[in-house]
């Protein structure tokens, strides 16, 4: 599910940076050009690694969801990205060489977008609602007993 979703991303990312660039060169020339395509970039790498993140927190959790290793590194990226990503905003928002109004709704819309491509990858994601062991067609079931087998069982 998460690859579908990085796969959806990537394309949205794309399709971001093209029209994120354009409406950015036509509201304030090369500025808003650069400001789109850097709020595009910011937002891609963001949500792709977020995804990355949580690939990386299940193997080494070794496949168990709920192990404080899982959520200790998933936790902990999420913090590391939300601190650079308030460095990034002040350091590069406020630059003259970009518009720091087109960067913001650009990284606004990306990840609005790509939260609904997420929730997107996860309807059409085919992962099992349980974990069922099936029984083996050696093995007799428990509901293939007849009266003759049981002599308790009453006619």
């Amino acid at each position: 599910m998460l690859m579908l979703a990085l796969k959806y991303g990537a394309i949205f990312a794309l399709a971001v940076a093209v029209v994120a660039g354009l409406i950015g060169l036509a509201v304030s020339g090369v500025p808003g050009l650069l400001g789109g395509l850097l709020g595009a970039v910011v937002a891609a790498v963001y949500l792709g690694l977020t995804a990355v993140t949580m690939l990386v927190a299940y193997r080494l959790a070794g496949g168990d969801l709920t192990s404080p290793v899982y959520f200790g590194t998933v936790m902990g990226a999420w913090l590391l990205k939300v601190i650079v990503f308030v460095i990034v905003v002040l350091l590069v928002g406020s630059q003259k060489w970009v518009d720091g109004r087109v960067m913001f709704f650009t990284i606004i819309v990306a990840v609005l977008g790509s939260l609904i491509l997420d929730c997107i990858a996860y309807m059409r994601a085919r992962v099992p609602y349980v974990d069922v062991e099936l029984p083996s067609a050696d093995a007799p079931s428990e509901s293939a007993t007849t009266v003759e087998d049981d002599p308790g069982a009453r006619p």
